[in-house]
């Protein structure tokens, strides 16, 4: 579904990312992992074609990314920043489904399933300020499942959440991708969170970024915090994925 080749990016004379290449196939969760400051968020502003690289191509569905694709949807760290304050919930979700010459009833549809997707049913009528941080957070994720995009692209969404909402979030992504078959390239500096959620761990190096090693997450699903956490298995890669981001 996706393909990234040679991808570069250059902040003045800063070199953020050199010659990172890698494949996401469709249905696959995909993180992305490196060292603070290695450049994984350029690396996914360029994915998602909201900045253009400096070299290199990014393909999806077999098309040069050029600009945002129609269907492609992003969830941000700063989810207070994403949503419009003056809105309700429903109005968030709705709002970006707007441009996709959908009828009124297909809209409200698609916002009545996300939002019970998400666990935010109830909440429809309230305004972002009237929810906690993950709340806020579920209803990022909402409006990009109503969009229905052929990929989602998730910027370290959990880091801004305490670690039991970040816990709840995790699973809800989990269960919305097997829900909804979705493809999902997700950056985290979160170690565990990488390995609990991937089929596939992408390490990048320091600054300028590369990618330095690709591990298969091999996990039992459904996937559990407690069970999964305390496995053999995922220790193993937990500690293979520090090693290569520290050395």
């Amino acid at each position: 579904m996706l393909e990234v080749a040679g991808l570069g990016h250059t902040y003045g004379s800063h070199d953020a990312l050199r010659d990172v290449s890698f494949a996401v196939e469709p249905g696959e969760l995909v993180c992305i992992v490196g060292p603070s400051g290695c450049g994984k968020s350029t690396l996914l502003r360029c994915v998602s074609g909201l900045l253009p690289p400096s070299q290199g191509i990014v393909t999806l569905h077999g098309d040069q990314v050029s600009g945002v694709p129609s269907d492609l949807a992003v969830v941000f760290q700063d989810y207070s920043r994403s949503l419009l304050p003056w809105k309700t919930v429903a109005a968030n979700v709705e709002f970006p489904l707007r441009d996709r010459g959908l009828s009124t009833v297909e809209r409200r549809s698609r916002v009545s399933e996300a939002l019970e997707w998400v666990g935010l049913s109830a909440a429809a009528g309230k305004h972002p300020f009237e929810l906690s941080g993950g709340m806020q957070q579920r209803v990022s994720i909402a409006r990009a499942l109503a969009y229905r995009p052929a990929l989602m692209l998730m910027d370290e969404p959990f880091a801004s959440v305490d670690a039991q909402t970040r816990a709840d979030l995790e699973d809800l992504v989990l269960k919305v991708r097997a829900s909804a078959g979705m493809t999902v390239l997700l950056v985290t500096h979160d170690i565990d969170e990488s390995v609990y959620l991937a089929d596939r761990v992408l390490v990048l190096s320091p600054s300028p970024a590369t990618v330095v090693e690709t591990l298969k997450v091999d996990l039992p699903a459904p996937r559990d915090q407690i069970t999964t956490r305390g496995s053999e298995s995922f220790v193993h890669l937990r500690t293979e994925i520090a090693r290569l981001i520290r050395h």
